[in-house]
């Protein structure tokens, strides 16, 4: 079913809503129910197309799953392959987190290349040399699939050329069952792996250090793990996202069920462009200036940095803002594919390689445009509240990854949108 956003932009947003459960949390914590063999209660998960493939993969693999609203129950005890298809690894990419945790529990897994957005090369090669490093023997890219064995994984000291979050994820997965200790030196350290370490501590693993560059998981070859009630945490990049809108729209909004400190690179960045954004416990309330003011220079960084997953909304809100500001990408380099669809709305944006000039204009005009990947696609539906006229943004299939009901959400605060089949 093939589905449009249609934006008649120039409304203020106004109002409060609730941001969903995280969607970089819940993906590799539904992997990691595999471990126990037992029952897994997850609260406060994103209704997302990319938990539904998640949810998917483990009923495939054996796994009895059931969902009652945000609450997804998964009896891992009758696991009986440990074989994810290919079908929903093309679908997506974290489907590649299920790695650790199958091959943990059983000695062997196999799996479809990863797919995902087309957002610049993102390889697995930091998965895959890690779990060799703990005994795996690994066959490539046979038919498409990735073939991995181990009579023992064995624990042992890791160091990551890139702090990336999916091996971080794989190996503190992996390591669960290994004999021995495995130390993970340039960790990643977003909020969504501190989230992991918490749910794999409910279940009764040892394991310390999340959020710093060094992780430490105490293997326990034969521990027979808990049953687990664990709560996702709120999802930044959803919270950064419904901020800009109120930047852009000059709105007055209210977000409830976020934690702060994991947004405080996009708060800082919000703050120097105008808006007043006061922050209480768990809620943040922004008022948009009138017109936003230009950024010198943002840096797209690994946690606690400005993350890449918000750079294509704030370089949206910087194309109607005052003055000139430049974006640099560090992390995935097709990141700017959405800058095209915002010149057909009028912005002046310049790329060279991974740098984006933005010389602010007074207006942006509703146009079609296509959603290429999912923060991108977000970023145009933003682009189409703050745009004159009418926009239609096509392609949303990306956008549906990523955000729970977003029309709804964005209808709440007085925003004319709607989903058209």
């Amino acid at each position: 079913m093939v589905s449009s956003l249609v934006i008649t932009g120039g409304q203020k947003l106004k109002g409060e809503i609730r941001v969903e459960g995280s969607k970089n949390a819940v993906l590799p914590i539904l992997a990691a129910t595999v471990l126990n063999g037992g029952l897994n209660v997850i609260k406060n998960c994103p209704g997302l197309k990319d938990v539904e493939i998640m949810i998917e993969i483990l009923r495939e693999i054996g796994c009895v799953v059931s969902k009652e609203g945000s609450t997804i129950i998964v009896d891992s005890s009758s696991v009986n392959s440990t074989i994810v298809p290919e079908a929903y690894a093309i679908e997506m990419r974290s489907s590649i987190i299920f790695l650790g945790p199958i091959l943990s529990r059983f000695g062997k897994a196999t799996i479809g290349h990863p797919g995902g957005c087309d957002i610049g090369p993102r390889p697995i090669d930091l998965h895959l040399k890690a779990l060799k490093k703990m005994g795996t023997k690994i066959q490539d890219a046979q038919r498409g699939f990735i073939y991995c064995e181990a009579d023992k994984l064995k624990g042992c000291d890791i160091q990551l050329d890139y702090p990336s979050v999916g091996a971080t994820e794989n190996i503190m997965l992996a390591a669960v069952f290994a004999e021995g200790d495995t130390y993970i030196r340039n960790a990643a350290k977003e909020p969504e792996i501190v989230d992991l370490q918490n749910f794999l501590i409910g279940l009764g693993v040892n394991i310390s250090g999340a959020g710093t560059s060094v992780v430490h998981i105490e293997g326990a070859a034969n521990k027979k793990l808990k049953n687990i009630e664990h709560v996702i945490i709120s999802d930044r990049i959803t919270a950064g996202t419904y901020m800009v809108a109120a930047a852009m729209t000059g709105g007055d909004v209210t977000l409830k069920g976020i934690v702060p400190e994991h947004i405080s690179a996009t708060v800082s960045s919000l703050r120097e462009a105008g808006c007043r954004i006061n922050v209480k416990r768990n809620e943040l309330h922004i008022s948009g200036p009138a017109r936003p003011k230009a950024i010198d220079i943002i840096r797209t960084l690994p946690y606690p940095g400005f993350p890449t997953d918000m750079q294509a909304q704030i370089v949206t809100m910087l194309a109607i803002a005052r003055g000139t500001s430049i974006v640099v990408e560090t992390v995935f380099e097709n990141r700017f594919m959405y800058v095209e669809e915002l010149l057909r709305m009028g912005a002046n944006i310049k790329l060279e390689g991974r740098i984006a000039v933005i010389k602010g204009v007074k207006k942006l005009t509703g146009a079609q445009v296509a959603a290429r990947d999912l923060r991108g696609g977000a970023a145009l539906v933003l682009a189409g509240l703050a745009a004159e006229g009418v926009t239609t943004v096509s392609s949303i299939k990306h956008i549906d990854r990523g955000y729970e009901n977003i029309e709804e959400k964005l209808a709440q605060l007085g925003a004319l949108i709607r989903r058209e089949v």
